[in-house]
C-alpha cells in the first residue's frame, strides 16, 4: 500500500501574524490576524484565526469572525468625511476634509452647548466604547445620550441587576464543567455565540441535560434535549408554573432563602397608607423579621438569628406584617398559575410543565454537587465544603423584547434562586465585577436642574432608580429626557430608549433638538421600529420649510441605509485599523474565575480617509473645551489620541479603562497608576489581560467574605456589605405608591393606573400591550439572527451573504394548509401599522400560532454597495415595516411608546399580525432606490484571495 501524502498542516500562511480582538459579533473573542505582502506591495489580511490563549474562545472561531476579512474589505465602505449638498435621502453628497468636518461639527455642536445642552441628542449603537461616550457626554452637559441597549437587552440587564446583582450574558455564566441540568430562555443561535457553543459541548460529552424554550427549534434549541415550543410573551407564565410546582412540592432551598435573600423581611400590610407594602425596619433602618430563636423582632442583616418564613404579627406600631416567602407561596400557588391553567395559553402541555419542574427539583436536590473547598462568608462564619445546586440557565433577547419582559427576567431568576443554584458549584455564576448591590448604587442624572449651559452634567447619565426621587424630570414633571427615559414612561429605563429618539425629535415631544448626533446604529433601517415612519421623521419639514431635526451628525464605518439621511458624515475605521478598549468600566470579557479585560488596535493601516470614532470623539471633546478632555491651559488632555486616553484616563485615581499592567511599573492589576507601556503589554500578551481568582472566591460571592474584601482593594466594589437577593423589591413599591397618591412625586393621572398595575413587587406575568390592544391578528410575528450573523453587521459581508442572501416567512404547516399556501408562495403579513409581501417556507419546528424570519436580511437599494438585482435588496424584507414604534392608541388619547412599561425596553416580538395568500410575487414594500452619486462604482465581482492561487499547470 502506498503511504499517505504529506501535508504540511502548519504552513506560514502570511509574513506576519498580530493578535487583536476580534468584532465580527459581541464575543469579543481573540485572533491571530495573518498578514501578507500583496503584489501591489501592501500588507493586507490573509487569514483570520483564534487564539488559543485568549480567555473567550481559547482558540475556537467561528465563520463570522473568520469571515472578518470581507467586513474589513467590504466594498461598502465610507473613503472620506462628507457634507451633504442634496435632499436628506438623495445621497448627494461632497467629499471634504477632516478639518473641515470637524469645524463644521464643533461649530453645531458649540453653539448648542453655549445655550441649552439638551438640544444635542447624542446616541450610539453597540459600540463597546460606552465608558467613553457617556464621559463624553456627561462632560458635555446634555441628559440626552444612551446606547443600543434600551432595544436589545435592558429587561435581562435590570431584571437582574434589580433582584440579585447580576445577569445574564455579559454579567455571568452557566457553570459549564459542573452543571447537569441547562435552560435557555429565547436564545437565537448568534448570542454568545462561541461560548455557548463550547459550553453545550461540554455538557453533551458530560451528558448533562438541555431544555430549550423558545417559539422556532433552530440553532442552539435544534440540539437541546428537548424542546419547549412556547408562544411568544407567555415565558413568564410558564416560569410562573414552574414556581408553582416547586411550592406545591414543597421543593425549595430554605436554608439558601434565609442567609441569602430577602424572603424571611417583614412586609408592611397597612392599606391606603403611605408605608403599605414596603418593608418593616427598626429604629436605624434595618428590615425587620421575627426571630423564632429569640421570640422578638430582629434584624434581618443580622447573622445569628432564625427567621421565620410564615406568620402575620403586630408591629409595634400596630399594623401587621408578613414575611417576603409568605407572600410568594401564596401569589406563585395560586390557581392561575398551576400548569392546567397556563398549559393552552403557553402552548405548553401541563405534563411537560410538571415533568421539568420535578427535573429541576431533582437535580438541585438529588444531584448536589460538594466541593471540598473552604471559604469563610461575610458574617465570618466557616465552611469547610461548597453545596452546588447544578442547574443553570440562559436567557437572552427572546425573554427581554417584550413589554413584559423586565417582570419575565424577574420570575427567571426567582426560579433559580428558589433552587439555591446562584453561584453555586454547578448554577449560574457571577463574572467580575459583578455582583452588584440590589439594586445598584449607580443612579441616573440630567433632571431640569442638572442642565446648564457650558457646564458638565454632576453625574452619569444611566442608572437604577431606588425610587420615583430619583426620576428625571423639569419643573413641570414632565420627562426631561428626549426618549423619556427615567419618566413616569418609563421609570426604570437603565439603558435609555432609542428607538423613541427620532420619532420624539420630530414631533417634539417633550422637546425639539437642534443636533442629533449618532454612531453605529442603522436607525433608518432595521434598527428601527416602523421603518417609514422614522423615515418620513428624518424628513419632516416645519411651515418655513427647514427639518424638523435640523443637524443629524452620523459615524459608521460603511454606507448603510441611514448614511444619505445624515447631514454630515464622520467615516468609522473597520475593527482591524483602529483602537479599542474593552473595558472593565464598560462591558468586559471577564470568565467566572477570571478578572478579563482586552484592546482592539491596528493590525493594517487605513487605505481610506477615515478615522476611528472614539479618535474623533477625543478630538471633538478637546476643540469644544469639554473638561475632562482639555487641561487648564486649554490644552488637549489626550493629546495622543484615544491610546493617550486608554493609557492615562482615570476615572477615580488609580482605576482606569484597562485593568492589568497598572503602575508606573506594570506590576499592579485592577488599581494603580497609569503605565505609558500598558497598550505595549497588552499587544505582547495576545491583546487581553485577566487575573485569576483564589478558588476560595470562585463561588458564593454575593456573601464570600474574601471575594467582598478582595472587590474592594481590586475596586470593583464599592461596599463591604453582602449582596441581598431581592425576591421582593422595595423600589418597585415605592412607584406603586406614588401612584396611589403618597409621596412629594406622583405620576400624572394618564399613569397611575400603568403603574400601580405594572411596578409590582413580587414579579408576575400580564399580556403583552399589543395583544391586549388589537384584535384580528391571531399570530405571533417574530424574528430569529443566524448563527452566521450577529445583529445586523455581516449581512453585507461578501462572504456571509452567500449563505443567506435572502429570506423566508417561516410558517408552521398546519397554517400553511389553512390558507392553502406552499413553499416559495407569496403571502401578504399585516400588522395594525402596515403590511408586507413575501415568501413562505413551511415548517413543524415552530410554535403553532408563530411565524418568523431572519432578521435583517432585507437591504435598500442603493445602500452597502451591493447591486440592485442583489437577492437581499428584491427577495429580502422586514418585519420592522409593521412594528410600531407607538402602542394603538387607547383611552385618555396618550400613546406610549411600544415598550415595557418599567424599563422601556423595546417589545420587538409583541407583534401580532395575520396572513392571507398573495395572487402576485414580488417583495413589497420596496422603497426608491437611495441615492449613489457619491459613491464609486461597485464591482461585479468580489475575488478575494485570487492573488495568491497558484496558477494552475
Amino acid at each position: 500500500m502506498t503511504g499517505s501524502p504529506e501535508i504540511e498542516t502548519s504552513a506560514p500562511v502570511g509574513d506576519e501574524m498580530k493578535q487583536t480582538t476580534c468584532y465580527m459579533c459581541a464575543c469579543r473573542c481573540g485572533i491571530n490576524v495573518h498578514l501578507k505582502t500583496g503584489p501591489d506591495g501592501k500588507q493586507v489580511v490573509r487569514y483570520i484565526e483564534g487564539n488559543r490563549n485568549h480567555p473567550v474562545n481559547k482558540g475556537v472561531l467561528c465563520g463570522k469572525g473568520s469571515a472578518g476579512i470581507m467586513q474589513h474589505y467590504s466594498p461598502a465602505r465610507l473613503r472620506a468625511p462628507m457634507k451633504r449638498v442634496g435632499p436628506r435621502g438623495s445621497g448627494q453628497f461632497e467629499e471634504i476634509s477632516w478639518d473641515e468636518a470637524l469645524e463644521i461639527a464643533t461649530g453645531w455642536l458649540g453653539k448648542v452647548r453655549k445655550t441649552d445642552p439638551k438640544k444635542l441628542a447624542f446616541f450610539t449603537g453597540r459600540d463597546q466604547s460606552q465608558s467613553l461616550t457617556g464621559f463624553w457626554a456627561m462632560k458635555y452637559g446634555t441628559p440626552n445620550f444612551a446606547a443600543h441597549g434600551g432595544f436589545c437587552s435592558v429587561n435581562m440587564a435590570a431584571g437582574g441587576l434589580y433582584t440579585f446583582g447580576g445577569a445574564f450574558w455579559e454579567f455571568g455564566d452557566p457553570d459549564w464543567d459542573l452543571t447537569k441540568y441547562f435552560m435557555l430562555f429565547g436564545v437565537a443561535e448568534d448570542h454568545a455565540s462561541n461560548p455557548i457553543k463550547i459550553g453545550i459541548g461540554k455538557l453533551k460529552k458530560r451528558g448533562a441535560k438541555v431544555v430549550s424554550v423558545n417559539p422556532v427549534r433552530t440553532g442552539y434549541n435544534a440540539v437541546a434535549d428537548e424542546w419547549v415550543g412556547i408562544r411568544p410573551g407567555t415565558d413568564g407564565l410558564f416560569v410562573g408554573a414552574l414556581i408553582h410546582e416547586l411550592f406545591r412540592t414543597q421543593q425549595i432551598d430554605l436554608d439558601y432563602l434565609v442567609r441569602y435573600t430577602n424572603a424571611p423581611w417583614l412586609v408592611i400590610k397597612d392599606p391606603g397608607a403611605a408605608d403599605d407594602g414596603l418593608f418593616a425596619r427598626d429604629g436605624d433602618g434595618n428590615p425587620m423579621v421575627w426571630d423564632e430563636a429569640a421570640g422578638a423582632f430582629g434584624n434581618g442583616k443580622a447573622a445569628e438569628i432564625r427567621p421565620a418564613l410564615t406568620g402575620t404579627r403586630e408591629l409595634p406600631d400596630g399594623c401587621t406584617a408578613r414575611p417576603v416567602f409568605e407572600l410568594m407561596a401564596e401569589r406563585y400557588l395560586g390557581d392561575n398559575y398551576a400548569p392546567e391553567a397556563v398549559a393552552e395559553r403557553t402552548g405548553v402541555p401541563t405534563e411537560q410543565i410538571r415533568q421539568i419542574a420535578a427535573e429541576l427539583a431533582h437535580v438541585a436536590f438529588k444531584e448536589e454537587i460538594v466541593l471540598d473547598r473552604p471559604w469563610t462568608d461575610w458574617a465570618g462564619r466557616k465552611h469547610d465544603k461548597m453545596i452546588g445546586r447544578p442547574v443553570s440557565m440562559h436567557a437572552m433577547r427572546g425573554i427581554s423584547a417584550h413589554s413584559n419582559g423586565f417582570q419575565t427576567c424577574r420570575m427567571i431568576h426567582i426560579l433559580q434562586i428558589l433552587l439555591g443554584s446562584i453561584d453555586t458549584p454547578g448554577g449560574f455564576r457571577y463574572k467580575p465585577p459583578y455582583p452588584k448591590q440590589t439594586p445598584p448604587n449607580l443612579l441616573p442624572h440630567g433632571a431640569a436642574g442638572d442642565i446648564k449651559p457650558e457646564l458638565p452634567l454632576g453625574g452619569p447619565h444611566l442608572g437604577f432608580p431606588h425610587g420615583p426621587e430619583h426620576l428625571l424630570l423639569d419643573g413641570e414633571g414632565q420627562p426631561n429626557r428626549l426618549d423619556k427615559g427615567f419618566s413616569w414612561d418609563a421609570p426604570i429605563s437603565a439603558h435609555g430608549l432609542m428607538h423613541m429618539v427620532i420619532n420624539n425629535a420630530a414631533t417634539k415631544d417633550p422637546y425639539g433638538i437642534d443636533v442629533l448626533f449618532m454612531y453605529m446604529a442603522n436607525m433608518a433601517w432595521n434598527s428601527s421600529m416602523n421603518v417609514p415612519g422614522t423615515l418620513d421623521a428624518l424628513t419632516a419639514k416645519d411651515d418655513n420649510g427647514d427639518y424638523v431635526i435640523p443637524k443629524i451628525i452620523y459615524s459608521d464605518a460603511y454606507y448603510s441605509e441611514t448614511v444619505p439621511f445624515a447631514d454630515l458624515i464622520l467615516p468609522d475605521t473597520t475593527y482591524l485599523e483602529r483602537y479599542d478598549c474593552i473595558s472593565l468600566l464598560d462591558r468586559p470579557i471577564s470568565e467566572p474565575e477570571l478578572v478579563a479585560d482586552g484592546i482592539r488596535h491596528p493590525v493594517v493601516k487605513p487605505d481610506r480617509d477615515v478615522r476611528g470614532f472614539q479618535e474623533v470623539l477625543i478630538d471633538l471633546g478637546a476643540r469644544l473645551k469639554l473638561p475632562g478632555f482639555v487641561k487648564e491651559d486649554g490644552s488637549p488632555m489626550y493629546p495622543g489620541g484615544y491610546p493617550d486616553y486608554i493609557t492615562n484616563h482615570e476615572r477615580k485615581p488609580g482605576i482606569g479603562p484597562l485593568a492589568g499592567w497598572r503602575g508606573e511599573d506594570g506590576d499592579k492589576s485592577c488599581v494603580g497608576a497609569p503605565n505609558s507601556d500598558q497598550i505595549d503589554r497588552y499587544i505582547e500578551n495576545g491583546a487581553f489581560f485577566g487575573l485569576h481568582l483564589d478558588p476560595s472566591h470562585a463561588y458564593f460571592r454575593f456573601a464570600n467574605r474574601g471575594y467582598l474584601d478582595w472587590g474592594i482593594e481590586k475596586g470593583i466594589r464599592l461596599s463591604p456589605e453582602p449582596t441581598i437577593m431581592q425576591l421582593y423589591s422595595e423600589p418597585m413599591q415605592k412607584f406603586r405608591l406614588a401612584a396611589l397618591g403618597h409621596g412629594e412625586r406622583q405620576p400624572p393621572d394618564r399613569a397611575r393606573d400603568r403603574i400601580k398595575t405594572h411596578f409590582d413587587p413580587l414579579p408576575f406575568w400580564y399580556a403583552p400591550f399589543e395583544e391586549q390592544l388589537t384584535t384580528g391578528f391571531p399570530l405571533h410575528a417574530i424574528t430569529q439572527r443566524p448563527m452566521h450573523m450577529y445583529h445586523s453587521w455581516g449581512s453585507q459581508n461578501a462572504w456571509l451573504r452567500q449563505i443567506t442572501a435572502q429570506n423566508r416567512l417561516y410558517v408552521h404547516t398546519s397554517v400553511g394548509v389553512e390558507i392553502g399556501v406552499q413553499d416559495d408562495d407569496w403571502v401578504w403579513l399585516t400588522s395594525h401599522i402596515g403590511r408586507v409581501k413575501c415568501q413562505i417556507r413551511l415548517m413543524e419546528g415552530v410554535n403553532r400560532h408563530t411565524v418568523w424570519t431572519w432578521n435583517a436580511i432585507g437591504k435598500r437599494r442603493g445602500a452597502w454597495g451591493l447591486s440592485h438585482d442583489a437577492p437581499e435588496v428584491k427577495e429580502g424584507f422586514l418585519l420592522n415595516h409593521l412594528i410600531s414604534e407607538l402602542l394603538p392608541k387607547g383611552g385618555g388619547g396618550y400613546r406610549y411608546s411600544n415598550s415595557d412599561p418599567l424599563t422601556g425596553q423595546a417589545a420587538w416580538f409583541d407583534l401580532r399580525v395575520k396572513i392571507e395568500k398573495a395572487e402576485s410575487a414580488g417583495t413589497s414594500p420596496l422603497f426608491e432606490p437611495l441615492g449613489e452619486d457619491a459613491w464609486p462604482e461597485r464591482p461585479e465581482t468580489l475575488a478575494f484571495g485570487r492573488q495568491w492561487k497558484e496558477p494552475a499547470e
